[in-house]
């Protein structure tokens, strides 16, 4: 069903490429529909050269229309083939024999599935929602099906446009796409598949009584993500629908996975008046820089939405008393925006190597001295005891740097009286330590240790 005419990844990127320049006319008396087929197709073209300025060039001496000459259309697809370098990228080959399809949500615009392939490959497909708001809209609106199928898909093919540009590891990796066609009974149709690694929707509540650690890590890989989308190879991008649903989780890392709604548009300005930022708490006065644009605008946007939708329920709550400090400066310069995303990202730096490395408990007092170490076990047995936030909900389960962090911590619940350091450690390299009520059935184990607390 998803697809019936097998293509390589290259020759489905030249379809496209001829998909959007298919309908492109000099005719003054276009339709509504052919209208804003022909804005979504200059938009999707500055995502193929990667640059703005190459189209406003290109098009300069055609401002009303896109132009059909045969040297722009090489350039287009000179353009989009210098991408099409996916090396084992999965295409129409591997996803004609996907199993274990399974429907995992659908939105305004797309579908999106899960399912496994030949050889046990786990992906996220993409695909437009046939039945959705948006084509439903359209075809209402426009009575076309065709062209409403090529409208909506728009924004998936601006999604993979900017995954084969924007190569990050908090962003959701493009394993391949696919441009399907059905021609039989004289009818013709077409759509696009996106073949994506797969991740977990970002729950917040849950989120929210996670460890401080794993909430730490998911901001963390915001501000990193959202470096490097200040600087991206097409210029500063800016997230316009910015959103927890817009991010997933791939084995405990954020990762953003919805595209279709981001801008590489800086807006031009005469005054700082035309570079106000709006949010319904606060707005912000951007600069407008000598060039007329307002510098920074898609920076800042993306860093006070990091902090209203992030930072601000994530970062302080359980955190490392000695750590927070830091962490008030963050939250203070991100939600005033008084510092851009490069200092914001060193700050966070600077938390994650004093909490690796253990130096922020310097001043922690030491009670190792009053637990008895009893080296090459494992405590099984002994009573278990709830603590917020754990690992594990049914036991107190939290990570450490160091023994002496951990006899700090059960020194200071009355009713812990043993705990197990062992092998297994975190995403920082931190041991994780179960804490117990009591030590019965010890077992051996080599790479453990039971602190017993002395009478």
């Amino acid at each position: 069903m998803i697809l019936q005419t097998l293509q390589d990844l290259e020759s489905s990127n030249a379809a496209i490429v001829t998909a959007i320049n298919l309908r492109v006319t000099h005719n003054s008396n276009l339709t509504a529909l052919d209208e804003e087929l022909q804005e979504r197709r200059k938009e999707l073209l500055i995502y193929y050269n990667g640059s703005v300025r190459k189209v406003e060039a290109l098009s300069e001496k055609n401002t009303q229309h896109l132009s059909l000459r045969s040297e722009w259309v090489a350039k287009i697809k000179e353009s989009i083939l210098s991408f099409a370098t996916i090396t084992d990228a999965i295409g129409c080959d591997q996803l004609r024999y996907i199993k274990n399809v399974d429907f995992l949500g659908a939105g305004y615009t797309k579908t999106v599935v899960k399912g496994v392939l030949p050889k046990g490959f786990p992906v996220a497909l993409k695909s437009v929602n046939e039945k959705g708001s948006d084509m439903r809209r359209c075809i209402e609106d426009f009575k076309d099906l065709e062209g409403c199928r090529e409208l909506v898909s728009c924004k998936l093919i601006k999604e993979i446009l900017l995954l084969q540009h924007l190569r990050h590891p908090n962003i959701i990796k493009l394993q391949g796409h696919c441009l399907w066609s059905q021609q039989a009974g004289g009818v013709t149709a077409g759509g696009v598949t996106a073949a994506f690694e797969q991740g977990s929707p970002l729950q917040m509540i849950q989120l929210l009584q996670s460890p401080w650690e794993e909430r730490f890590r998911v901001c963390l890989g915001l501000v990193r993500l959202l470096h490097y989308l200040s600087r991206s190879p097409l210029g500063s991008v800016a997230l316009l629908d910015f959103h927890p649903r817009q991010f997933v989780l791939v084995a405990g890392e954020l990762k953003l996975t919805d595209l279709d709604d981001a801008s590489i548009q800086v807006p031009k300005c005469q005054t700082e008046t035309d570079c106000v930022l709006h949010f319904p708490i606060k707005n912000f006065s951007i600069p407008c820089s000598p060039e007329g644009v307002c510098q920074g605008l898609n920076e800042k946007r993306n860093l006070y939405n990091a902090f209203r939708y992030f930072f601000m329920y994530l970062l302080p709550h359980q955190a490392p008393p000695t750590l927070r400090p830091l962490i008030d400066q963050i939250m203070n310069s991100t939600g005033e925006l008084k510092s851009d995303v490069s200092k914001t990202r060193e700050a966070f730096e600077e938390i994650l190597n004093l909490y690796k490395s253990g130096l922020y408990l310097q001043n922690l007092p030491s009670s190792v001295k009053d637990y008895m170490a009893l080296p090459g076990v494992r405590a099984s047995g002994g009573g278990v005891y709830r603590c917020w936030p754990s690992y594990s909900q049914k036991a107190c389960v939290l990570s450490v740097h160091c023994a002496r962090e951990a006899t700090f911590i059960c020194s200071s619940h009355p009713q812990c009286a043993s705990f197990t350091l062992g092998a297994q450690v975190t995403w920082t390299g931190r041991r994780l330590v179960y804490f117990r009520t009591g030590f019965a059935d010890l077992l051996p184990d080599v790479d453990s240790m039971v602190y017993i607390k002395k009478p």
